[in-house]
């Protein structure tokens, strides 16, 4: 692996001082980009994601464009799943649907095991060539995490409320844990394959776990994140976590064995350090700024930038993913002004 030009984000990430801010955005490859509005009237994200030549110009599309400090692989947390034997489709302007929901214990026990070289070959292949040849950034791995994945799983696509993960997880708490194991496994073996590939940094997304209260995330899912980071921090790559809706479980994450605490717009940076948050954090303005005018989404993104930098271990991000309606010279402009601004408050 040829060895990383911009390390600022990986300083961040292990609360190291950098002489700047550094900054990537959640879904900054795809939607919003009209290179990759072109590529999708071709082809699939399924189809996408399967040549790994096209899925690394996807990747680092965004790197080239808006000069962010990380990129991260183009995919779906959906991606895994079929090596398990869940049978999965993604449909346009639903998302992800199971053909063969979770029901029981024996549907849990059915389900196979990942084994990376043979099931998702493009993936790795995708990760060599961005990290051989073509990225002067750390490239974050990623995967989902066991709740959200589990939602998908048991409601058959997406949900808004999740009543019937829920409902599993309270009346069958023999089938939930087994298949929080299962998914454990899953994501243990998936995230090494992709740091041996060469990613530098993994970000874990349990997109929907906000939905739970503290007390059931004790019980139901934090064993399992245990077990999960504990396994990964023997790679000595930083591990991130992140949720949406999910400020309540802050605390909750940085108690576990990762190295950076992903926050959405709901949870301040400086609130989240008073509540005693130690590790660096990741975020957190609110993708809906970037349709604003200039003027507001410069003041929003300045008050954040000096709530982070009033200590070591600060990332720039959104609170969640990029929006298709952003325009792409706005993000550029954030950049360079996130990388302007801090640079001269760090350098005083």
């Amino acid at each position: 692996m040829v060895k990383t030009i911009n390390e600022t984000f990986l300083k961040a990430a292990r609360g190291e001082k950098t002489d700047y801010v550094p900054v990537w955005y959640m879904r900054q490859a795809g939607r919003s980009q009209p290179e990759y509005r072109e590529i999708k009237e071709k082809y699939s994200l399924f189809e996408i994601t399967h040549q790994p030549e096209l899925c690394a110009y996807v990747t680092r599309l965004p790197v080239e464009n808006y000069n962010v400090d990380a990129a991260i692989l183009y995919k779906d947390i959906m991606t895994p799943l079929p090596a398990l034997g869940v049978e999965v489709e993604i449909k346009g302007g639903i998302g992800p649907v199971i053909a063969n929901p979770i029901r029981s214990l024996a549907d849990v026990e059915k389900l196979g095991e990942i084994h990376p070289e043979e099931d998702v070959p493009y993936v790795l292949e995708t990760i060599k060539l961005l990290t051989t040849e073509q990225l002067s950034v750390p490239l974050i791995g990623f995967s989902g995490a066991p709740f959200t994945l589990a939602s998908y799983m048991i409601e058959g696509g997406p949900s808004k409320n999740y009543n019937k993960t829920k409902a599993f997880m309270y009346a069958e708490p023999k089938a939930w844990f087994a298949l929080m194991d299962k998914l454990g496994d899953m994501i243990i073996t998936y995230v090494e394959s992709q740091l041996k590939a060469g990613a530098s940094a993994i970000q874990i997304f349990d997109s929907w776990v906000g939905a739970l209260n503290v007390e059931d995330y004790r019980t139901y899912i934090k064993p399992v994140m245990e077990r999960i980071f504990s396994a990964l921090k023997a790679e000595k790559a930083p591990l991130i976590m992140f949720g949406v809706g999910a400020s309540h479980l802050a605390l909750e994450w940085n108690d576990l064995p990762l190295d950076v605490v992903g926050l959405d717009w709901r949870l301040s940076i400086s609130q989240a350090r008073q509540l005693g948050i130690q590790k660096t954090v990741q975020g957190n303005l609110d993708p809906a700024i970037l349709l604003a005018p200039w003027e507001v989404i410069e003041e929003k993104a300045k008050a954040i930038l000096d709530q982070g930098m009033e200590r070591d271990g600060y990332i720039f991000n959104l609170g969640h993913g990029v929006f298709p309606q952003v325009k792409p010279e706005v993000l550029k402009k954030l950049t360079s002004f996130i990388h302007e601004y801090s640079a001269s408050k760090l350098s005083k």
